[in-house]
């Protein structure tokens, strides 16, 4: 059989059967249209080895003799006996392509399984793949781990992954590549703080805009693993799995299990490259969210109520903070927490989702009218995946409530330890998922919502149903929750929140229209929380507010410049009581909103730009117009940031990469500009440079090789330049 060729966007993907099994002998660079006769890549045969060449397959396996991690574990029961067909022999017995789809289907008619697996190639290069594996024989079949799993190039010896907790998701760490085996775990029953969006093995040293890399991310909401396998003849693996609890997939006869999808690219461009790939498949998708150049609606600015009131609620103080909102720009309102039965803190009401009557006895229709007469979308904060003890509704169905034992706790089943006062409410029961469904609906129905900010404030730890594990059928049952209320109402939208940052994968990001990545507001914590979630994720999805003067989760103070540029490349907003901003401030803050509006388009379709620089106090990003913009208009914007205090006393002249070569622009400073209050604060200079007071001309090629002298920024300041093309 000649093998499967899939190109696109500068990727190749070469699929061979030679040795029976499928196996990928090609995962990286464009190789053109004609392939040689692989036989020249027949491996030599090593002294105390396997007699045979010994081929990483697309599902490695210890019957072809590998030594490393395999890709599918489990055993057959029959006759109460168990761990029968532990080492299937599964080999290809069809293979097609259509387009830049593959679908091959490998076999063992005595072991009595068959896997049909699905890579698919699209058109910004990022690659697609999961396994289906159905049971075929006539006894069931316990499934332990079923991998999604690709070879790396030899010289990819450097691994960089994200890690981080609460308030600080999603930081990078990098390490050698040696043999052996890097697992990323994580048993949160949720993606988890400490998740790792991206898995990225690359040449050394590889860098924003230069290296080859070659990464993957694993679409799954539950409980996970990735990892890096290295085995003894220098052979690299990188990929991931659902991690399963005991027993918890057994398939019986014809049943059958799909993996998450594994999401990966490869990039000759450093990471900027892998971005490129994940946000072409993000911004082609039919139900993306869209930019109004491209003929939809552009992502409206913020005003989300948490760290304006927190919890508490009244009417009169709601509709003046509508007020001074739409007087400021502000295009939806949303009312956080606290709105329904007998929240008054997080210690009660969870799970029952009726609007309080003694808070608001004519229901939410006042403030709903209040706001959306001001000419702004209402939005409602609901936690539907969690339950409070004290609540009517676990009172009334404690069986509803998660725990590791087949009895209630009513009936003295144990339940694990508490977290934020919660519990959570078990979706795979039916008549649970039924209650939830018609709540949040009923809600939908009875109010003129645009937006829910969806949250889910716990791990599902010791996470059971009818006392046995169940994670997996709970993420099952709570990506069909999203699902239906979507179906049910197609025009509301929803943000993924997972106390921040806890819940940010493709699998939640197929059901939902953005995410929070952090509950920290801090305008530098943000910086680096903002740009390793936007590896991934492009900025229309991921939200980013100008929080209070000084942070409730740093108590660090920032000026309002600082705050609102951090903010303004993602979807805008503000988490803050705007009534405070008076006089040159709030004049500030309508520039910025207005800024933001002038640019979204730009921001929310552009290439991300990302600078490698030898100063690691500075950062500079920005977004480049995706195709060639007409004279005049704004073709990129940039951000240069200072997080802290510089070796050097000036930063000299820094180059600013992603601007087509050979066009010309013209650069200037919006913000801080001379003449503006922010202006003195921002910079520690005798004298600016010269192009600061009135921009320069140049081409890209200039500013790419040549740069320009920036000016000298205090710490936590930034420095906002727009390039307009010529």
């Amino acid at each position: 059989m000649d093998p499967l060729h899939l190109r696109s966007a500068g990727t190749s993907l070469v699929i061979s059967t030679s040795h029976g099994e499928a196996e990928i002998i090609h995962w990286g660079a464009d190789l053109g249209s004609t392939l040689p006769d692989l036989a020249i890549l027949g491996e030599p045969v090593p002294h105390s080895a396997i007699d045979a060449t010994v081929p990483a397959g697309l599902l490695p396996q210890a019957s072809s003799s590998w030594r490393g991690r395999p890709g599918l574990r489990g055993h057959r029961i029959a006759d109460g006996v168990s761990g029968l067909d532990f080492s299937p022999r599964l080999r290809t017995v069809a293979a097609r392509v259509e387009g830049t789809t593959a679908v091959i289907t490998q076999a063992d008619a005595e072991a009595g399984l068959s896997v049909e697996s699905t890579l698919s190639l699209h058109d910004g290069g990022l690659l697609e793949l999961r396994h289906t594996l159905t049971n075929d024989g006539t006894t069931p079949y316990q499934l332990d781990e079923l991998a999604t799993i690709l070879p790396v190039a030899p010289d990819a010896v450097e691994l960089l992954d994200l890690t981080g907790r609460w308030c600080r998701e999603n930081h990078p760490q990098r390490r050698a590549i040696q043999q052996g085996t890097w697992v990323r775990t994580g048993r949160h029953g949720r993606t988890g703080h400490d998740s790792s969006l991206l898995l990225a093995a690359g040449t050394p040293g590889f860098g924003n805009r230069h290296g080859k890399v070659w990464a993957t991310h694993l679409a799954w909401s539950g409980n996970h693993e990735q990892f890096t396998d290295t085995i003894g003849d220098g052979r690299t693996m990188i990929g991931g799995s659902e991690l399963l609890g005991p027993a918890e997939v057994v398939l019986e006869p014809q049943g059958s299990y799909t993996t998450p999808a594994l999401f990966a690219a490869y990039s000759d461009r450093g990471l900027d490259g892998i971005s490129e790939a994940f946000y072409s498949w993000f911004r082609a998708r039919p139900h993306h969210v869209l930019t109004a150049a491209g003929g939809g609606k552009p992502r409206p600015v913020v005003l989300n109520t948490w760290e304006a009131v927190y919890f508490d609620h009244n009417l009169p103080t709601l509709i003046e903070l509508a007020d001074s909102a739409a007087e400021l720009g502000v295009e939806r309102f949303v009312l956080d927490d606290g709105w329904f039965r007998g929240r008054r803190d997080d210690h009660a009401g969870l799970g029952d989702w009726y609007v309080d009557e003694t808070l608001w006895p004519q229901g939410l229709t006042p403030l709903v009218d209040a706001v959306t007469s001001r000419g702004m979308e209402f939005g409602l904060w609901v936690e539907p995946e969690m339950v409070n003890l004290n609540s009517d509704i676990a009172r009334a169905h404690p069986e509803w409530i998660v725990g590791p034992a087949a009895l209630s706790h009513k009936d003295g089943g144990r339940l694990p330890l508490e977290w934020r006062n919660q519990h959570v409410i078990d979706l795979v029961n039916p008549d649970a998922w039924q209650y939830i469904f018609d709540r949040i609906d009923a809600l939908l129905r009875g109010n003129n919502i645009s937006y829910l900010k969806w949250d889910q404030n716990r791990d599902l730890l010791e996470h059971g149903h009818a006392g046995r594990p169940s994670v997996h059928e709970q993420t099952l049952a709570a990506y069909r929750l999203f699902d239906e209320l979507k179906k049910a109402h197609p025009g509301v939208e929803i943000e993924s929140c997972s106390s921040g940052g806890g819940r940010v994968d493709l699998g939640i990001l197929e059901r939902t229209d953005r995410i929070w990545a952090s509950d920290c507001n801090d305008a530098l914590e943000r910086q680096n929380i903002q740009r390793w979630t936007g590896l991934v994720v492009p900025p229309e999805l991921v939200g980013g507010h100008i929080g209070p003067t000084t942070s409730h989760t740093t108590a660090r103070t920032h000026d309002l410049s600082f705050r609102a540029i951090t903010a303004l490349f993602g979807h805008f907003g503000m988490e803050w009581d705007v009534r405070q901003a008076t006089g040159a401030e709030r004049e500030e803050l309508k520039r910025f909103i207005g800024l933001y509006k002038e640019h979204r388009d730009l921001i929310h379709s552009g290439r991300m730009v990302r600078a490698d620089l030898a100063d690691e106090s500075l950062m500079l990003h920005g977004t480049v117009a995706a195709s060639a913009p007409e004279a005049g208009t704004t073709a990129a914007l940039f951000a240069l940031v200072s997080t802290r205090t510089a070796f050097a006393e000036q930063p000299g002249r820094i180059a600013i990469p992603g601007l087509e070569q050979d066009r010309d622009y013209r650069v200037e400073a919006i913000f801080p500009a001379p003449g503006d209050a922010d202006y003195g604060q921002s910079f520690t200079q005798v004298q600016p440079p010269a192009w600061l007071a009135d921009g320069a001309v140049a081409n890209g090629r200039f500013f790419a090789e040549v740069g320009l002298p920036m000016p000298i920024l205090n710490p936590e300041h930034a420095l906002l330049l727009r390039f307009t093309a010529l």
